[in-house]
């Protein structure tokens, strides 16, 4: 009985999630028209706070689509050194698609809405590409080093596109967030990898220190969080079903200090350096999560 009524719920968490997303959605899309009508800076600027306004209310929505369904006890460190009016570079361990409602649910209204940097081919997504390019989430085109190799004279365009891409937020406040390991943990992933860590995947240095070449001076402070599921790492549709019953999220606020600022690209010292101090915080992260495996391999 309790599994039919989970699968019920699963079903119904489902629908009311479509519903949500393309109801806010069409609005969002909405605005995007309005917003290619009339090319003037001013007027897309008003646009886009428009489009974050309904973006917030699309995830308050969720939020309470959440509660109404299930409960869900979370237990938040860190959150109450935060505000909507300072520049965030969010940094996080990935595990499921279930970080993304949990990431979204933590944050709401505590920090400037969550921007992730996206695919330049996504854009081209219907309704969801366009709802994105509305809301100012930055579109990016990276090129591989066997790419540039062949092509020298692209050499240092992604950086070029990064700063483009960037200067949308110097007047209003952002969270630009990035998932450092570049894909959820798995276990074959870890494997393949030969992960030094034992929870976590290798974290890919490069996006974040692309972000703070390009922006790091306008950025007030580096938050890594760490996500951790005690009762074991679920997939979306045990959330949808309300099988997550407890989150663990975990919030350090980093300062941003002239040593983590530097021309990532060109300058391989710095590189060296900021990617030691990554994987500083990684080797710190996967401590903590060790610390809650052990809590529920004892339960």
């Amino acid at each position: 009985m309790t599994a039919l009524l989970n699968y019920i719920r699963g079903v119904l968490s489902l629908i009311f999630l479509a519903v949500n997303t393309s109801f806010w959605g069409m609005i969002i899309f909405s605005v995007t028209l309005l917003r290619l009508l009339i090319p003037l800076k001013t007027w897309r600027k008003i646009c886009g706070q428009i489009a974050i306004f309904m973006a917030e209310n699309w995830v308050y929505c969720n939020n309470i689509g959440l509660i109404l369904s299930r409960k869900i006890e979370f237990q938040i460190e860190g959150l109450e050194q935060l505000d909507r009016k300072s520049w965030y570079l969010v940094v996080s361990n990935h595990q499921s698609w279930v970080d993304i409602p949990v990431l979204q649910k933590v944050f709401y209204h505590q920090i400037p809405f969550l921007k992730f940097f996206l695919k330049k081919e996504l854009i081209w997504v219907p309704l969801l590409g366009q709802a994105w390019w509305a809301l100012d989430f930055p579109f990016m085109k990276r090129y591989s080093i066997d790419f540039i190799k062949k092509h020298p004279h692209l050499k240092g365009k992604d950086m070029e596109i990064t700063r483009k891409a960037c200067e949308k937020f110097k007047d209003n406040p952002v969270s630009i967030m990035n998932f450092t390991e570049g894909t959820r943990f798995t276990k074959e992933k870890h494997d393949r990898q030969k992960s030094p860590f034992t929870n976590l995947l290798k974290p890919k240095a490069g996006g974040i220190g692309f972000v703070l070449s390009a922006m790091g001076d306008q950025l007030s402070y580096i938050l890594d969080v760490t996500i951790a599921y005690p009762d074991g790492v679920p997939d979306f549709w045990q959330y949808m079903c309300g099988n997550v019953k407890k989150v663990n999220i975990r919030i350090r606020k980093i300062p941003i200090t002239e040593e983590l600022l530097g021309d990532y690209a060109e300058n391989k010292s710095h590189r060296v350096r900021f990617q030691k101090w990554l994987n500083d915080i990684w080797r710190e992260k996967d401590l903590y999560l060790e610390h809650i495996e052990k809590g529920r391999l004892k339960n």
